[in-house]
């Protein structure tokens, strides 16, 4: 699942919403919800369908991490720049310019010749999201009233936990179904038929909306920033199968020293008086850079678990895909109602405690997956993972709810844009290093002793990093930004 499980406030800082509304609002809202499921869709189905590729294209293993992890590694890279992008030259045209490149890249993906070149295609697939999604928000909010802003932010709760739960079964049912010989590339093919039908009413439908006062780019910063995450997920991925050679340390190194430079830069462009990519002054907040560790955990052991998973109940156990997809759909489920009942019923009242209960809970669904899997070793039936999967992800749920408002509760009125643009961004990073990291735990353990103790070894890590995510989150403002909780 790539980025896949939530979504926060938009990238960069949106116009003010009209008393009115536009006339045709609610079209325009199905719009951008369907482009946000597409996106979400992508991460999930593609998991599933993973084996399939690596057989298929004869991948090896860091290929197939590259294949699942690319495409949010280039979200990740390209957020943050295409939310400026948007400011400047306009959300429509960059929505419309995005989900165009997004369409074209899905069909690339589906005839990909060799792993190699369809690498390549997601990675480009990601950049063409990274152009898409940060201008969803904010046309919505230039199109509804502010009395009607809430009801339509409502909506993505149940559009993106729906996708949550048919995403792992979507993506099964499509790589079994096997329509005209396409296998797994159907998984990307049915991409075109829903960016069509976007782009067209993208262009009938929705109303321009820029930021006001932007008038440069970073484009020094943008590059700092591509480079730096380049260094540190490339070794992170390559290194197992080169056997760690000194370079892998150096690039790792390079990337936090090449961190240091973008802050240097972006303080520099501040100080004389041009747009900085991103308001170095939140990272002068310790609760901000506290939520920001947080948020990468979560999403690297979450993300990271479930392509674990997936390549355990079909490689290990020979699940098929759409078997292994229904099989993932109790954790899937348990994330909607989790993320239902925190963001409805429990954060508003609750803020952080409810946090660290859905740590709690994610914690015992991952000790009872770990137990289960310990006895049953490979003879694990799918209703055997169903009940600690179903925990975990009712944990991963209570999670997400308040997450993204107590971060940015840290932060200022004025700060909110640069911010959310920063965690929308460091949850696809997270996801890429989860699938880069547990993804080499497992194949490196796999390759010694076997699927069970490679299953293992990562629900272990992932139980750590549970531990270290509770911890630092307690340095999170008690509640959640209030109008972050709609």
């Amino acid at each position: 699942m790539t980025a896949a499980t939530t979504e926060s406030a938009p990238a960069a800082p949106a116009a003010p919403a009209v008393s009115a509304g536009h006339p045709r609002r609610w079209l325009i809202l199905f719009v951008v919800l369907a482009v946000e499921c597409m996106d979400l869709l992508d991460g999930t189905i593609v998991n599933v369908a993973a084996p399939s590729i690596g057989a298929e294209l004869h991948a090896s293993t860091t290929a197939l991490q590259w294949i699942v992890g690319g495409y949010a590694l280039a979200l990740a890279v390209g957020l943050v720049l295409g939310g400026r992008l948007g400011d400047l030259f306009g959300r429509r045209r960059l929505f419309l310019i995005g989900t165009a490149a997004f369409t074209v890249c899905s069909l690339l993906c589906g005839v990909a010749p060799s792993s190699g070149v369809l690498i390549a295609f997601r990675l480009l697939q990601g950049l063409a999201a990274a152009l898409m999604i940060p201008q969803g928000f904010g046309i919505i909010r230039s199109a509804f009233s502010t009395e009607e802003l809430p009801k339509a932010f409502g909506l993505f709760g149940p559009v993106i936990g729906l996708s949550a739960v048919l995403g792992p079964i979507v993506g099964g049912a499509l790589v079994d179904a096997d329509l005209f010989g396409t296998g797994w590339r159907l998984v990307f093919l049915v991409n075109l038929p829903l960016g069509i039908v976007a782009v067209a009413a993208g262009i009938a439908l929705l109303p321009e909306s820029r930021t006001d006062g932007v008038s440069n780019l970073d484009g020094v910063g943008a590059a700092l920033v591509a480079l730096a995450v380049g260094l540190l997920i490339y070794p992170l991925i390559q290194g197992r199968e080169l056997d760690w050679p000194a370079w892998t340390f150096a690039m790792m190194a390079a990337s936090g020293v090449l961190l240091i430079v973008f802050g240097w830069h972006e303080r520099r462009r501040e100080r004389a008086g041009r747009d900085p990519l991103v308001t170095t002054s939140i990272f002068a907040k310790r609760a901000y850079t506290s939520g920001l560790l947080v948020m990468l955990l979560f999403f690297a052991g979450m993300v990271g678990l479930m392509l674990v998973l997936t390549l355990y109940l079909q490689l290990g156990l020979g699940f098929s895909a759409i078997h292994a997809g229904l099989s993932l759909a109790p954790q899937s489920l348990g994330m909607a109602i989790g993320a239902g009942l925190g963001g409805a019923l429990l954060a508003p009242r609750f803020g952080r405690k409810v946090l660290h209960a859905g740590l709690v809970v994610m914690a015992i669904g991952t000790v009872a997956l770990l137990l289960v899997v310990d006895a049953n070793g490979l003879d694990v039936t799918t209703w055997q993972l169903a009940v600690p999967q179903l925990v975990a992800g009712v944990g991963i749920g209570l999670v997400v709810a308040p997450l993204f408002s107590l971060v940015l509760a840290a932060v200022a009125d004025d700060e909110v844009g640069s911010a959310s643009g920063v965690l929308n961004a460091l949850q696809q990073l997270g996801s890429a290093v989860g699938i880069a990291l547990l993804g080499t735990l497992f194949f490196t353990t796999l390759d010694s002793q076997g699927f069970v103790d490679a299953l293992e070894h990562v629900l272990i890590a992932e139980l750590a990093v549970i531990a270290a995510a509770a911890v630092l989150a307690l340095l999170l403002p008690q509640q959640g930004r209030e109008e972050e909780l709609h």
